[in-house]
């Protein structure tokens, strides 16, 4: 049956059907509106799903992202979500040869454990209390400026004056996070693994002038005031299967199989038409809320798009019967994987592999981190996988923009996958091949996507898991007093595009739900 009655208006239709999307539906339908959300695919939850990839195998994998930091619990309590995650005991492994002998930096399992790893590696405490003190300060800031994303915009001057800290100020905001990763730290291993976080789905150098990897380190050091990435449990689907259910209980309609193809505005009520197996319809509505990128936004409307945006990672999903041995045997590969395990992330490293990416080449030893997310939750897998000792693991592969794969997707791909399990397998004391599960048809249990997989998979433009560069938190001459604005005043960007959006957070439909009700309360 069509979603939508001749004749009936509802207050809002939401355009996607993603995480964001439902946030908004759910506060929206909780507020009394009428809402519908129109899901061009045949399930809800966008890049936010859980699937089983591999067949016949009883493994429910989070197929793209992966795990929450930026989620406010302000939105799992508001919503009542039957949702929760699981915090990690460790933060990181970054495995690394000194002096011809395998050994690393294990962060995380308390305060002396990770003291005693970086005095290891580093032969002194100079790098440990570096930092202390750096993510002291980044802590700081989190507590501080965290809360702000489900707040009106403040102005620059304003979150200013909430960080209220001159250095932190100038080391986060207006200086190249490279000065102050080379100012505090020594080691090139400790260097590189605090610039990670500036460079998680961003192709930026470590000096990038405008800025882009500063505001991507930000974002990953103030999720949830404290910046701990945790483990969603049940899979990143449970989340978005929360969402829906709460916007359906709220009374939200919710119609998969119907893509939007247009919107027509006059600035008070709007049409939107959509596509179905069974021909086109149109609902109208007070306001429409887009679950997309700008560019798809632009395309509705019929407005000038935006510049091209690009992505730069290589997603990689995996199935083992066991984990692989380390060729670090100080450490337990069970502790090692449980958290961010970093694979050719030097600080070196990283400006080489950028260098050579920026050159048009696949980066010889490309960057990748990897976690296990069934070490933490194994709900995820069935009981028998469960009891033979199998485990996921989730690679995120780093410099690898889109452009790259222009030539030749499926060749270079498989190029690259083959390149960054290298890495990793130097590391190992036995082939990661070796440990990897077969599913139903004898097949390596093995998936990766790259930035052009993930643009026709899941519209996202170039395979930018943030639509496009990352925003300040803050207002600008371009920003309305959500960041959800756009040109037309009944028409607001609720995804990762929009200021304060990128990662599984709902900001962006939280605020969007926000200033529909404004507007129409006030």
């Amino acid at each position: 049956m069509s979603p939508h009655e001749p004749h009936h208006a509802y207050d809002a239709v939401i355009v996607g059907g993603g995480h964001n999307g439902l946030v908004a539906a759910a506060y929206l339908a909780r507020a009394g509106r009428s809402v519908l959300v129109l899901e061009r695919l045949d399930h809800t939850g966008g890049a936010a799903v859980s699937t089983r990839p591999f067949a016949g195998v009883d493994a429910r994998l989070s197929r793209y992202s992966y795990l929450v930091s930026l989620l406010p619990e302000k939105i799992v309590r508001d919503l009542g979500l039957r949702f929760r995650v699981q915090g990690r005991t460790i933060s990181s492994y970054t495995p690394v040869e000194r002096d011809g002998r395998p050994t690393g930096l294990l962060v995380g399992g308390g305060e002396e454990r990770t003291r005693d790893a970086f005095a290891r590696l580093t032969g002194g405490e100079r790098e440990y209390a570096a930092w202390r003190r750096f993510y002291g300060m980044t802590g700081e800031v989190a507590q501080r400026v965290f809360p702000t994303l489900t707040e009106p915009l403040p102005s620059r001057d304003e979150l200013r004056r909430r960080v209220d800290d001159d250095e932190a100020w100038r080391v986060l905001f207006e200086e190249p996070i490279g000065v102050a990763v080379e100012e505090r730290f020594v080691d090139d291993l400790v260097r590189g693994v605090v610039l990670t976080d500036a460079l998680i789905g961003t192709f930026a150098d470590a000096h990038d002038p405008s800025l882009k990897q500063n505001r991507c380190f930000l974002y990953h050091v103030i999720g949830g005031g404290t910046g701990a990435w945790d483990v969603p449990v049940g899979g990143m689907g449970a989340l978005t299967d929360a969402l829906a259910a709460a916007a359906r209980d709220a009374g939200a309609v919710i119609a998969t199989g119907h893509e939007a193809v247009r919107i027509a505005t006059d600035g008070r009520t709007a049409e939107v038409t959509y596509r179905t197996a069974e021909g086109e319809g149109v609902a109208s509505a007070r306001h429409v809320l887009v679950n997309a990128s700008p560019q798809a936004l632009a395309e509705l409307t019929g407005d000038t798009p935006p510049g091209p945006a690009e992505g730069a990672q290589l997603k990689v999903n995996m199935l083992l019967t066991r984990l692989p041995r380390l060729r670090d045997t100080a450490v337990d590969p069970r502790e090692a994987f449980a958290g961010t395990f970093h694979i050719a992330e030097g600080y070196r490293q990283l400006a080489a592999a950028h260098a050579q990416a920026a050159a048009g080449e696949l980066p010889t030893a490309p960057p990748s981190e990897i976690y296990c997310h069934s070490l933490t939750d194994p709900s995820i897998l069935g009981p028998d996988l469960v009891e033979r000792g199998y485990q996921t693991l989730t690679l995120f592969g780093l410099h690898t923009p889109a452009r790259l794969f222009e030539r030749d997707n499926d060749a270079v791909r498989e190029e690259l996958l083959k390149a960054t399990l290298a890495q990793l397998d130097a590391h190992l004391a036995e082939p990661l091949a070796d440990c990897l599960a077969l599913d139903a048809d004898g097949r390596p249990c093995i998936e990766a996507r790259t930035p052009l997989d993930l643009e026709r998979d899941l519209g996202l433009p170039g395979g930018n898991i943030f639509h496009r560069d990352l925003s300040w938190p803050y207002a600008d001459e371009s920003t309305g007093r959500w960041g959800v604005e756009t040109p037309h005043a009944n028409v607001l960007l609720c995804g990762a595009g929009a200021v304060r959006g990128g990662g599984v957070s709902g900001v962006p439909g939280h605020n969007a739900a926000m200033a529909v009700l404004e507007a129409t309360t006030a």
